[in-house]
């Protein structure tokens, strides 16, 4: 209840339009559609010297996954996960040809997973407003 309460503030407040469609809302993701368009600062830069209407250009899309994730759907080749990252350290063991094990530690990247729905909604907001709203 609390989660379409604030979907329909999303909306009001921000014109923030859900588009999820049924099979994304019966695995649990849910996608919205913001009103700026979906490129970089400098791409806009580039599109402005084209004489192209920012109308015309697509929107950015965000979507919630139930699994913790918070993507960007407009991406070139694959959705751009948005979830803040932290360090982690890792270890891998590994046999040699010559039977040997052999152990490689390393420090990785990691994506911490937003649980709750409205969290991920929230952060997804906020992610908005700090990166495209201001423009």
């Amino acid at each position: 209840m609390l989660e379409e309460q604030f979907v329909k503030r999303l909306l009001i407040d921000y014109d923030i339009r859900e588009v999820t469609t049924q099979r994304q809302a019966k695995n649990g993701t849910r996608e919205f559609e913001f009103p700026v368009p979906c490129y970089t600062q400098q791409r806009l830069e580039w599109y402005k010297r084209k004489k192209y209407k920012f109308k015309d250009l697509p929107r950015l899309r965000i979507a919630s996954f139930k699994s913790g994730y918070v993507r960007k759907q407009n991406g070139q080749c694959r959705a751009y996960q948005i979830n803040p990252v932290y360090m982690q350290n890792t270890q891998y063991v590994w046999q040699r040809d010559n039977g040997d094990l052999y152990v490689s530690k390393g420090v990785t990247h990691a994506r911490a997973l937003i649980y709750s729905p409205i969290t991920r909604l929230n952060f997804m907001l906020n992610y908005y407003l700090k990166n495209y709203a201001k423009n």
